[in-house]
């Protein structure tokens, strides 16, 4: 991390969490951030679901909910990015506070509740993006919808046409009953729905299934059932927590859901049980606890085609997406791999 990017952060920790993470997007979008550009290598270089990476670290989801700085965050050295989550109509979200920073625990608990300008807004600014890395959608719903199925849908159909993949996202803690929808009968018809609007978009894109952490073993393995059976194109393992366990912070006892340093194992463990049930057959994406290239590179040895990470970025800085991609190309050397998918898998065993 250079001094800037660390002067920066010291600054932003002095201020509220959601107020910080706003100024960090004008930041971005007005060019006052030091950006990585392209990191990749043949090893790194890899695809997910048809998606050409050049890395396989990704920006995971709330980021940039409304997609006000794509074109910066194209450069920062991910291979791919997603934005949102997008709810069909334009929604304030739970109250502030809603964004709490446990820095002793390298973590973070939000209560956003799905806050965002809307499908139409965001989809016109990703209309706008420059080509380059991909780019995707996570898709919501309206918490006053009253079929929040029919959402995911809709969103899709707006700013499908504009999104090389798009997350389907059942796994928020902080719309009431959201999870629900990972129900075995619940998530086979939203999925069935959301794959029908697919087939109409003039370029069809992966779909991507983003899912909880605090899954039971029954219910993640009627999960993989269903995702098998609707040929979804990958499943994002995991979303943020309801578990406290093992907290220091005086924030830990927060409502919302916990992400950073203290969901890496829980989340890793439901990836490689995800990769066992699913024998390979869907692609996963490693998401939980990631800050360095040791993790990303455990989670994909888990069985992770690719990891996104967000929450490390508060406490490491936007350059950590670059030092993590160049970590991991140096891991897969000296480990003998020629590229990434010659390691998804190859430590599953130790999680399972």
């Amino acid at each position: 991390m250079k001094l800037i990017e660390r002067a920066g952060l010291a600054a932003l920790h002095r201020l509220d969490p959601e107020t910080a993470h706003g100024l960090s997007i004008r930041a971005l979008r007005a060019g006052l951030v030091p950006l990585a550009g392209p990191v990749t290598s043949p090893r790194l270089a890899t695809t997910l679901a048809g998606l050409s990476l050049p890395n396989p670290i990704g920006l995971a989801a709330g980021f940039d909910k409304n997609a006000t700085a794509v074109a910066a965050l194209m450069r920062a050295g991910f291979g791919f990015i997603e934005l949102g989550a997008a709810t069909p109509r334009p929604q304030p979200g739970n109250p502030r506070p809603r964004l709490f920073r446990l820095t002793e625990d390298r973590a973070a608990i939000n209560r956003f509740g799905f806050n965002n300008e809307g499908a139409d807004a965001i989809a016109a600014r990703m209309a706008t993006r420059p080509k380059g890395i991909p780019v995707g959608l996570n898709l919501g719903a309206n918490k006053d919808s009253s079929d929040r199925a029919a959402d995911f849908a809709t969103v899709l159909a707006v700013a499908g046409p504009h999104a090389d993949f798009a997350t389907v996202n059942v796994s928020s803690p902080n719309t009431e009953r959201l999870r629900d929808l990972q129900g075995k009968a619940a998530l086979a018809a939203l999925l069935q729905g959301v794959l029908a609007v697919r087939a109409t978009l003039p370029r069809p894109i992966p779909i991507f299934l983003k899912i909880a952490p605090d899954l039971t073993p029954p219910e993640l393995e009627d999960l993989a059932e269903v995702a098998l059976a609707a040929r979804i194109d990958g499943v994002i393992a995991t979303n943020t927590t309801l578990s406290r366990d093992g907290l220091k912070s005086a924030h830990k006892s927060q409502s919302g859901g916990l992400s950073g340093a203290p969901l890496f194992e829980k989340s890793t463990r439901i990836l490689a049980q995800l990769s066992q049930l699913t024998a390979g057959q869907v692609p996963l994406i490693g998401v939980g606890g990631i800050g360095t290239a040791d993790q990303a590179y455990e989670k994909i040895r888990a069985g992770a085609s690719a990891v996104q990470l967000y929450t490390a970025l508060v406490y490491g800085g936007l350059s950590l997406a670059a030092d993590i991609a160049r970590g991991l190309d140096a891991l897969l050397a000296r480990d003998g791999f020629t590229s990434v998918q010659e390691a998804v898998g190859t430590g599953r065993g130790t999680w399972t």
